[in-house]
Order: C-alpha cells, then sequence, then structure tokens
C-alpha cells in the first residue's frame, strides 16, 4: 500500500485525472497504445503515462528511450512524410530554449514494449494544455539539440482532453 503524508499525493490516486491523452501509433508503428493522464495540485502538474506497444530492442545493453512532448498543435494528423505534422513543435508559451519548453517532458524508458513514467511539473497547468498534442519520439532527447532535442521522427501521438 501506498503511505503519504501529502494531501496532494493522496487525492491524486482517489480522483479522476483533470485531462487525459488516448496515444495511438502511426501507420509505422500501430502497436502503440496507451493514455497519458494529467493531474493538477497544489504544486503543479502530475503527468502520468501508461504506454505499450512500443518498438524493442535486441540488444541488452541499449534499452528504448523515447523523447515525451507537448506539442502545440491540436491535431494528430499530417503527411506522407510526417503522420503528426499538425501537432506542430514543442509547447513553449514563454520561448525558452529547448529544454526549457514547458512541454519537455523526461523521457519514457521502454521495457519489453511497455513504459510507465509518472512526474511532476510545474511549467503549465493542466488548462493550459487542454487541446494540445503529446508526442512519443523514436529517439531519446538529448536536451542539447535546438530547437526539439534531436527527439527523432514522432511515432506516437494523443490529443490532451479535459475531464470535467
Amino acid at each position: 500500500m501506498i503511505q503519504s503524508n501529502n494531501p496532494n499525493f493522496k487525492k491524486l490516486f482517489d480522483s479522476r485525472p483533470d485531462a487525459y491523452a488516448k496515444i495511438m501509433g502511426s501507420s509505422t508503428y500501430p502497436a502503440i497504445d496507451g493514455y497519458v493522464y494529467f493531474f493538477q495540485t497544489l504544486y503543479g502538474v502530475v503527468v502520468v503515462a501508461d504506454i505499450m506497444g512500443l518498438p524493442q530492442k535486441r540488444d541488452n545493453c541499449s534499452s528504448p528511450i523515447f523523447a515525451f512532448h507537448i506539442h502545440e498543435g491540436t491535431s494528430c494528423t499530417g503527411n506522407s512524410e510526417d503522420p503528426f505534422a499538425n501537432a506542430l513543435t514543442h509547447y513553449n508559451p514563454n520561448n525558452c530554449p529547448h529544454p526549457y519548453h514547458a512541454g519537455d517532458l523526461p523521457p519514457l524508458f521502454g521495457a519489453d514494449g511497455f513504459a510507465f513514467a509518472a512526474n511532476l511539473t510545474n511549467r503549465f497547468a493542466v488548462e493550459e494544455v487542454i487541446g494540445k498534442t503529446i508526442i512519443i519520439h523514436s529517439s531519446p532527447d538529448d536536451f542539447t539539440t535546438q530547437p526539439s532535442g534531436n527527439a527523432g521522427a514522432k511515432i506516437a501521438c494523443g490529443l490532451i482532453v479535459g475531464n470535467k
């Protein structure tokens, strides 16, 4: 059983998320599926990702790591070259350099095609990202290259919707 003296933490597991995104893979990665949940707390937003069907590597010394970002676009549509081109670029309302965009999140670490991650951020409030997209990229974010961390192709996308 999880125990905590933090009332925000306790509330998190007893409530519905304030928003969520249903994640779907591109036509090249149709097995990717899952959800990302957003919980507004007193200290910021808790982002919880529960993803399956991620590409796997056979090498035991290089587990797959996937960049994970909120993008400013409002659609998970695209074209033949970029299936999620309309997700646009990283959500960055303050014009910060990468990796300080509001939408820059910690990477997802693949484990036999699955990933689960939870993190707290105060870079945005839930209501600010409703209607935006969330993207899983094919490569890890290098946290240096401008403007997007050399994160590779967009392989999965979800539209963030409110849960009220």
